[in-house]
């Protein structure tokens, strides 16, 4: 959902600030960089073959790391790094094949929706095709494995709290 985000013309620094605020522990571009663009790349590919074009995402990693961005490691990504200081690489605008890239502030909150929503979705996915056991394990997998926020109990006990209908009129909507 971050690459279909930053394809859509949201800043970096807006997306990141939206997930933080909605309660992740670190945006997911900042996540990207921690990782490594070429981490990200490898898996990515490996994603796609085995799950398709649910995986699939504008982001052009192998354009991106070619570029010489790897993330923090070489203080070269979605942001560039000087000491303790990161500035988003203006840069990478160029890279993102979008005419509104960068440019493009979606609502915080349809922002938040769209990123835990997608986790709530994966997780009934999960659930269904036997990957999980049962919902409470998928909540504490998502809370301590993957940063979902802790104070909202996990992807099932956020839909629990939401309700069925709900969940379904919104992720409809998204």
């Amino acid at each position: 959902e971050v690459g279909w985000l930053l394809h859509e013309g949201c800043p970096i620094e807006h997306l990141d600030r939206a997930m933080l605020d909605a309660g992740f522990p670190v945006g997911p571009c900042t996540l990207l960089d921690e990782v490594g663009i070429d981490v990200g790349e490898k898996v990515a590919k490996i994603l796609l073959d085995g799950f398709g074009d649910i995986v699939e995402t504008p982001l052009d990693f192998e354009k991106l790391r070619n570029s010489g961005r790897q993330g923090r490691k070489n203080k070269k990504g979605l942001y560039t790094y000087d000491g303790k200081k990161k500035e988003v690489d203006t840069e990478i605008y160029d890279l993102l094949d979008s005419p509104q890239a960068g440019k493009n502030k979606i609502n915080i909150s349809e922002i938040q929706d769209r990123g835990l929503f997608r986790f709530i979705n994966e997780a009934i996915l999960c659930l269904e095709e036997g990957v999980l056991k049962d919902p409470y394990s998928g909540d504490l997998g998502a809370v301590f494995g993957l940063g979902f926020p802790p104070f909202r109990g996990g992807p099932f006990k956020m839909a629990d709290a939401l309700g069925v209908k709900a969940v379904y009129d919104k992720m409809a909507k998204l």
